[in-house]
């Protein structure tokens, strides 16, 4: 027994960080935003709650299905793209990271910042490179605007407004056609070799600075972006659960309006979903508060609702695809995210120097707990 208490006298103490308290400081924070928006928000949840009691609730619990199966889409669309660089992650941790991400992204000001850092960090920490990493976001938002877009064209062209469609035609061909020449280089990442060299010697010779400043970079970044396979087949699989994401964000809205007796049309609804969607991207408000629904209410009543069902099917809709879903992502944060240690994963590749043997001590620790 005396020798297992100057064992654990010999371990040494665990030290804080400097910037300990920065953790606390934010979580006070994230509190505080919070705590303001429940009370801005206050009066719609009791209408909420008022139009949840008139409701019909088999309907409520198919927009909260439908809600989930939005989020469950946001993963796969992670882990194929990943899957495509080699880099293999759990289905609970994508969907686990894809929550807090977006709790992050709807409740906090400058939420979409904070939400992609977050992911960032969080596949840095699954193994992807940075460069995989950086690509996974931009591709992945990629296919979310071109399936935004996509059904925005298919709810007009359902509600016969064809008279000039060519604008938004052409933007669904331009992001078809970056997707398509960012699939390319992904297969075969040698191809865009030579131009990267010809325009770094260009830029360099601006600058002064030998034609070869920089290639060893690039020639890394290229070596990196080798790890990607990225072939038309899973571009496809990623594009039809981006599609689906929005497909059951829509259905999760339908189903709200069914629960309060509406019964919108099935154009106009997707019209007035898209719209509200792209307006809601605009970062002006959390969550879109306010612009939504100012945009979505009156979506609805164009659709063939009556103002009251429309108002009540905006509120049901707000409740569950962002109050109920956010929830349950603070939830899943603070009880899988919080505690995490501070790691720096870019920071791996340098060189960690450990501390000598204390004088006192024979050899030094190996132990890793």
């Amino acid at each position: 027994m005396a020798c297992r208490r100057d064992d654990a006298r010999a371990q040494p103490a665990r030290v804080r960080g400097k910037y300990w308290w920065l953790r606390w400081v934010l979580i006070g924070i994230a509190v505080a935003v919070l705590t303001i928006e429940v009370v801005m928000v206050w009066e719609q949840l009791a209408k909420a709650w008022r139009s949840l009691l008139s409701a019909t609730w088999w309907w409520v619990a198919a927009a909260a299905f439908a809600a989930l199966a939005s989020m469950h889409s946001f993963a796969q669309i992670q882990r194929t793209l990943l899957r495509s660089a080699g880099v293999e992650v759990k289905q609970w941790r994508s969907e686990a990271a894809f929550y807090a991400g977006n709790a992050l992204s709807t409740t906090l000001p400058g939420g979409p910042v904070l939400s992609a850092t977050f992911v960032y960090r969080q596949q840095r920490l699954w193994g992807a490179s940075p460069l995989v990493a950086s690509w996974q976001l931009v591709m992945s938002g990629a296919l979310q605007v071109v399936g935004l877009a996509l059904l925005g064209l298919g709810g007009a062209v359902l509600l016969g407004a064809s008279k000039n469609p060519l604008s938004l035609i052409f933007t669904i061909g331009g992001f078809v056609a970056l997707l398509l020449l960012a699939q390319t280089v992904a297969a075969n990442p040698q191809q865009i070799d030579g131009i990267g060299v010809r325009l770094l010697s260009w830029f360099n010779s601006l600058r002064g600075k030998p034609t070869d400043t920089g290639l060893d970079g690039w020639r890394r970044t290229l070596s990196q972006l080798e790890s990607v396979s990225l072939s038309r087949r899973t571009l496809t699989i990623a594009f039809s659960w981006s599609f689906f994401n929005w497909v059951a964000d829509v259905a999760c809205l339908a189903c709200a309006a069914y629960a309060t007796g509406g019964h919108p049309s099935l154009a106009g609804l997707t019209v007035a979903y898209a719209a509200a969607r792209a307006v809601g991207a605009i970062p002006l408000m959390p969550g879109g508060l306010l612009v939504v629904e100012a945009v979505l209410v009156p979506g609805l009543v164009s659709s063939g609702m009556t103002l009251a069902a429309a108002i009540s099917t905006m509120l049901i809709y707000r409740l569950v695809s962002w109050i109920f879903i956010s929830a349950i992502g603070w939830v899943v944060f603070f009880f899988l995210f919080r505690t995490e240690k501070d790691f720096d994963p870019d920071a791996a590749e340098t060189p960690r120097t450990e501390p000598g043997p204390r004088p006192d001590s024979p050899e030094p620790s190996h132990d890793t707990g």
